[in-house]
């Protein structure tokens, strides 16, 4: 692989410059990255850190809380075999007031989970106390909300009727259509909650929570005339996820377009220049095979090179972020974007180095002179 090592060192100055371009696509692969996965988390870690395996929803909701209201009986039709833990979940969006003893009350945004105090989805507090054993109205809080300055012993005033909801605690039960979570009892969630009662009294909730066995099916859901689906499916439920994940998808598919074509445009560029260089080694026995390969490491090098320093780069733009972005950085979400880029790359570079293949021999003899 002599003539690749040789262009890289000779040509330092083109090559430097194609890596920088491939370094900043790299460096903007992974800031699309965490800006995804971080809009995933902001949007559903209310419901990924529920202790459940899957939710149960009114038919034709389509794992939306806000469609969603079933009889709380449901809860009971549900357990039988395959369900080792069932029980009732209520979710609604609120603006609700802060009230701090004398000062101006301000506004905050507030996912309220209903729950029953002691079921298996209540929160465990990381400070004050959790609802079980609480007064009337408790309220546990996630850590969002304290960053904003709500804490223990405040009051959070929710509904038509203005209900006073006491904060008892603070979990790390994350958020839910990037609003902060909260939790409370499921009595003082359908009191505060429009449509949680029928006229006649009976309570209603958005879904069930369900932790089913491995061997068990969704089917269980016939027993009380819902839809089952999995945690993950009922995150497509959660206000602007699916927007938002396409929107993202479609910005990463289109910028692995673009570093293939400026690949493609680079080597095809850098193929013509070299024409001579390549029908000479054929002219003395390079195999195609040899002088493909040997090309195809001269892309190898520069890609891993320039996503390798523009991952870093990325990297050390990403701990600088402000904290309101919704921007997370995982391994995983780290390695596929470098691994996306360099894969790209490549079948950009086979438009270019399929043209060694059509180099004749006899131009570097002179023939075609």
């Amino acid at each position: 692989m002599l003539l690749a090592r040789r262009d890289l060192i000779v040509a330092k100055g083109r090559f430097l410059l194609m890596g920088t371009v491939v370094a900043l696509i790299a460096m903007l692969g992974v800031l699309l990255a965490g800006l995804a996965v971080g809009l995933v988390d902001d949007g559903t870690s209310g419901l990924m850190r529920l202790p459940v395996t899957h939710l149960a929803f009114q038919p034709g909701s389509e794992a939306t809380f806000s469609r969603s209201f079933m009889p709380a009986d449901a809860v009971d039709k549900l357990r039988g075999d395959g369900v080792e833990e069932a029980a009732p979940l209520g979710v609604a969006l609120f603006n609700a007031k802060l009230e701090q003893g004398g000062s101006k009350p301000k506004v905050v945004d507030v996912a309220l989970f209903g729950v029953e105090r002691e079921s298996f989805i209540s929160p465990t507090p990381v400070a004050g106390t959790g609802l079980a054993g609480s007064g009337p109205a408790p309220v546990v809080i996630s850590q969002q909300l304290a960053d904003e300055g709500v804490k223990v012993g405040d009051q959070l005033v929710v509904g038509l009727d203005s209900t006073a909801l006491n904060v008892v605690g603070i979990s790390d039960v994350g958020t839910y259509g990037h609003v902060p979570v909260a939790y409370t009892d499921l009595s003082t969630w359908e009191q505060v909650t429009p449509g949680a009662t029928t006229p006649s009294g009976r309570g209603l909730v958005s879904s069930v929570a369900l932790k089913l066995s491995p061997d068990a099916s969704v089917k269980v859901g016939d027993r009380a005339g819902v839809d089952v689906l999995t945690k993950k499916e009922s995150f497509a439920g959660s206000p602007g996820y699916a927007a938002e994940t396409a929107t993202m998808s479609l910005i990463r598919g289109f910028l692995l377009v673009i570093s293939a074509l400026v690949v493609a445009a680079f080597f095809t560029v850098w193929t013509v220049q070299r024409r001579d260089q390549i029908g000479l080694l054929k002219a003395m026995g390079a195999s195609d095979r040899y002088v493909v390969g040997d090309a195809m490491l001269q892309v190898l090098i520069l890609l891993v090179v320039a996503t390798v320093v523009g991952t870093l780069l990325g990297l050390v733009l990403g701990s600088i972020f402000p904290a309101e972005a919704p921007f997370t950085l995982t391994v995983s979400s780290v390695v596929g974007a470098g691994v996306a880029l360099v894969v790209a790359g490549l079948l950009g570079s086979l438009v270019a180095v399929r043209r060694i293949t059509s180099v004749d021999p006899l131009v570097a003899l002179g023939s075609s002179r």
